[in-house]
């Protein structure tokens, strides 16, 4: 998953791959220490499990996406972006509907948005899907590339 916090990322997750193995550094404690290094052990384990596995995480720079895509690679698993397309201000909309910790401070989707790259097939992906999540968690579009 690739997106701005508050885009629709865990909505269409959740919607479309419920059969995969979810993993996210928002479900890890807030304590946690290196929420990277736990990500990359939940992955690992869940492709070594033979499931297949989607990362809930904002993943905004090739960078973030670069180690998931490694791990991968060496499960010779196929690596398809999802990038979930929202302007700051749909993300900001929506996340002020959230509660508790699912809300997050304004200032991380702007943090967000000045960093984030959007996914290219260079960086190793066997495919990239674009989809706009609505307000009601409905699909607008969906583009294949």
């Amino acid at each position: 998953m690739v997106g701005l916090p508050g885009a629709g990322k865990s909505t269409y997750a959740r919607r479309v791959y419920s059969a995969h193995a979810c993993v996210s550094k928002d479900a890890f404690p807030p304590s946690a220490r290196d929420k990277p290094a736990r990500q990359d052990a939940a992955v690992r384990a869940a492709l070594s499990a033979g499931r297949s596995v989607v990362v809930d995480n904002t993943n905004v720079t090739p960078a973030d996406r670069a180690a998931i895509a490694a791990v991968a690679r060496e499960f010779d698993a196929r690596v398809v972006a999802v990038y979930v397309e929202a302007t700051p201000r749909e993300a900001i909309a929506r996340n002020e509907r959230r509660t508790g910790r699912a809300k997050v401070p304004k200032v991380a989707i702007f943090t967000c948005a000045k960093r984030l790259v959007p996914p290219a097939i260079d960086e190793g992906f066997d495919e990239i899907v674009h989809v706009r999540v609505q307000p009601d968690g409905s699909v607008a579009n969906q583009r294949r590339e």
